[in-house]
């Protein structure tokens, strides 16, 4: 099972890259965030017509979450269970029939957090204790699940391209680091880091200032895998070439692959 996660910034806008990631790469299962449309607004029918299922949550104009599978999802939950009165669409999970049972996937956008000094940083800081309630949860029922998606989180200073100017930054901030650290304490690995341990590998490159041109980027999209799922890991790695194309995301996939 290939799983792949992108930050498209709009699917609508994106629509081209998006069918021609699915047709170079041919992933089983595909995060999207951001994807910045209501549901009835989404492109389904030129998804469709590569042979992927979707589930979305959406709003206008910003956040929305998806999976595109190629197998119908078992069930389906929209919205991160355990935060009834989170507004925003920011969490979708599935489960897919893989291997000898179960696969969960959830496609994850979490809060972005700045300033850092307001009530966004205590949003996100929230939205992250409901998320590591979430993970226990399906730790105890001893399955594979991966997390995927835009964490907005650098989980260290190897990380960012500029450590000092970063070092208040929500997406650095110890609160947030400290967060992430507990979602690997659970058991759970970054599936990048099994494979690479290069410092200052991105998915992630603003648009302002060259930051692109002069590879200044930020590692902020993840897939975190339960002991049951990196027991199965072939290979993870990061996807750039979406990102070197005219008009694209800020971001660019990740992907890992899950053996049998």
């Amino acid at each position: 099972m290939k799983i792949a996660t992108w930050n498209v910034n709009s699917v609508k806008v994106r629509l081209p890259h998006l069918l021609a990631f699915l047709e170079d790469t041919k992933p089983d299962v595909l995060c999207l965030q951001e994807t910045k449309c209501l549901v009835e607004e989404f492109p389904l029918l030129e998804l469709q017509g590569l042979g992927y299922r979707v589930e979305a949550i959406g709003q206008r104009s910003y956040n929305g979450v998806a999976i595109l599978s190629r197998e119908p999802p078992t069930e389906m939950i929209k919205g991160l269970p355990g935060y009834a009165n989170d507004e925003q669409a920011r969490y979708i999970e599935a489960a897919f029939r893989g291997g000898d049972g179960e696969v969960r996937v959830a496609s994850i956008y979490l809060p972005n957090g700045n300033p850092s000094d307001t009530d966004k940083f205590t949003y996100k800081l929230e939205w992250m204790d409901h998320l590591l309630a979430r993970a226990e949860a399906l730790m105890q029922r001893e399955i594979p699940f991966v997390f995927a998606g835009d964490y907005n989180i650098c989980p260290n200073d190897d990380d960012v391209y500029d450590p000092v100017a970063f070092r208040d930054d929500a997406l650095c901030r110890i609160e947030s680091r400290s967060r992430f650290r507990a979602l690997l304490n659970l058991g759970l690995s970054d599936a990048y880091r099994l494979f690479h341990r290069e410092t200052h590998r991105y998915t992630f490159w603003d648009y302002q200032a060259g930051r692109w041109n002069r590879d200044e980027g930020l590692r902020i999209d993840h897939l975190l895998l339960s002991p049951h799922a990196t027991d199965r890991i072939v290979y993870c790695d990061i996807d750039k070439a979406p990102r070197r194309k005219d008009r694209a995301s800020d971001h660019t996939p990740i992907w890992c692959e899950l053996a049998a």
